[in-house]
């Protein structure tokens, strides 16, 4: 029988989801005027996971001021929204034009995983210039909300992990 104490533990993991136990949430979110002009971006949220972090998208929202008179609009046809994670478009959330996940509702549960040091984005821009007959029924304010959850990942630099 050995005495040797090992360097090596087990990480502390819950055991319904795998996330480590001493995980952080983030939740960014604004509600903001509507992008002006065809081509305009704007960032309705964003986090950046700090170096050696890791971590899961769990819920996005969107609004519109369309969409809280009505809730039957859900289509966007002149904003499209965009889920980046490093300014790639995260699939299958590409370039929608729709409301898929409305602020209010109780989005859609999901874990979609970040790697480590990830930047998060929803934004919503503008590609088509109002018409005269919707000039009143056009969006004008817009909305959205990312969360989740994120930790230390110890393989990215742990020193308890080395040997010496």
């Amino acid at each position: 029988m050995s005495s040797a104490i090992s360097l090596e533990r087990a990480p502390a993991l819950c055991n319904a989801c795998g996330v480590p136990f001493d995980s952080q949430y983030f939740d960014d979110s604004d509600v903001v005027a509507a992008p002006a002009n065809v081509g305009d971006e704007i960032v309705l949220a964003r986090f950046d996971l700090p170096p050696q972090y890791c971590g899961f998208l769990q819920y996005f929202s969107q609004f519109t001021d369309k969409f809280g008179r009505d809730a039957a609009n859900i289509e966007t046809p002149e904003i499209e929204w965009k889920l980046l994670v490093n300014n790639h478009s995260l699939f299958p959330y590409l370039n929608l034009r729709h409301i898929v996940n409305p602020w209010g509702y109780g989005s859609y549960p999901m874990n979609l995983r970040l790697d480590e040091s990830s930047s998060l984005e929803l934004v919503a821009r503008r590609v088509k210039k109002p018409t005269d007959v919707d000039i009143l029924d056009r969006i004008r304010r817009v909305g959205g909300r990312i969360m989740g959850r994120f930790w230390y990942n110890p393989c990215y630099g742990d020193v308890d992990r080395r040997n010496y």
